[in-house]
């Protein structure tokens, strides 16, 4: 995963517009001293290279990391630097920020993917772009670490057609009338379209679309759905969206779909870790 320096630099700048007052005030700067970060849960971690970053662009020294995707225990410390007090006071809370946020989406997704694959060992669980605007990078890469996939990164990397789509069509019959047109010019893309009924969902893959997504469609309904339109097609994708979290994940992965489709992984409580900055002499 790549993340710009240009956006390491941006958070890093939130943070500290200027400098440090209370540490300017305080004349500590030039102290040396050892920064310390641990987690208070088990967790699965996540942001250590990006947080690397933080750390070379400040003049803090790692000493010892572990890097994403590193299962945590609590109280074990996956992360020490050393360096002035002016300097590990400027890298402590935004990198603290990518840590905790970053982890709990990773652990929420590696949870979520457990309890799905306790009922489906071979389905994916894919999360959407409804993220907080600004924080797409870390996000996916969280996402990524957790073991799930992006849904579609943005709208010019597949097509997935709504119902908003289809009114500007004339209404399903229209589309499917010019499906044929559609696959040429997307011919190195799956469509995939959404729907959240049966007779809609048969007529589509009797089509020959690639994938029809179902929006909020209660999962002892989708056990019926899945089972007629693989009868039907055994390749078409089938995914399942709208509303699905921990509480009924393992539900909706059991009607046979090939993919949880989710944004739940997103939010959420950060997992909770801690941080020691402590003098050099007094270690």
């Amino acid at each position: 995963m790549y993340i710009t320096d240009e956006f390491v630099d941006r958070l890093i700048k939130e943070d500290v517009p200027y400098l440090d007052l209370t540490t300017h005030i305080l004349d500590i700067g030039n102290c040396s001293g050892i920064m310390q970060f641990y987690s208070r849960e088990q967790a699965v971690l996540c942001g250590t290279e990006e947080v690397l970053k933080v750390f070379k662009k400040l003049d803090v020294q790692v000493t010892h990391y572990l890097p994403s995707g590193t299962l945590l225990e609590p109280d074990s410390i996956f992360l020490e630097a050393e360096g002035s007090a002016e300097n590990l006071h400027l890298a402590w809370k935004v990198s603290l920020n990518i840590l905790e946020n970053c982890s709990g989406i990773a652990t929420r997704t590696r949870r979520m993917l457990i309890l799905a694959r306790t009922r489906n060992d071979s389905i994916n669980l894919v999360a959407t772009r409804k993220i907080f605007p600004g924080t797409k990078e870390l996000a996916v890469k969280a996402l990524l670490t957790g073991g799930g996939y992006p849904h579609r990164l943005g709208l010019s990397e597949t097509v997935l057609v709504f119902k908003q789509h289809i009114n500007f069509l004339g209404g399903l019959d229209n589309f499917i009338t010019g499906l044929d047109l559609i696959k040429a010019k997307a011919c190195e893309k799956k469509v995939i379209i959404e729907t959240d009924n049966l007779p809609d969902a048969l007529k589509l893959c009797a089509a020959g679309v690639d994938g029809i997504q179902f929006d909020k469609v209660p999962y002892k309904d989708l056990n019926e759905y899945v089972e007629k339109i693989k009868g039907i097609n055994p390749t078409v994708v089938l995914l399942a969206a709208g509303g699905i979290n921990e509480s009924n994940v393992e539900d909706y992965a059991g009607t046979g779909v090939d993919a949880i489709v989710t944004t739940s992984v997103y939010f959420g409580k950060p997992v909770d870790m801690g941080v020691k900055i402590l003098k050099t002499d007094l270690v």
